[in-house]
């Protein structure tokens, strides 16, 4: 399914967290944190977006094969 990501933004801007309130309310986001503070958002084709709680950087290094374990640091991280 990774050829249907599109990007990949951190969630830190005012207009992203804009965004992200408008789109729930029309229940399109896709809530994968499990409870934890949003770190980035994934945008894919054609038009779905998830929220992860991991960072941008880390989920590009573990979709190019760099990295496919959750690692210690990430699941404590907030």
């Amino acid at each position: 399914m990774t050829d249907k990501i599109v990007a990949m933004v951190s969630s830190e801007s005012a207009p992203m967290r804009r965004m992200i309130q408008t789109l729930r309310k029309d229940g399109k986001v896709i809530d994968a944190t499990q409870g934890r503070r949003t770190k980035s958002i994934i945008f894919t084709a054609p038009d779905g977006i998830v929220l992860s709680a991991i960072s941008q950087e880390t989920l590009a290094k573990r979709l190019s094969g760099g990295d496919n374990t959750v690692g210690e640091q990430e699941e404590h991280e907030d």
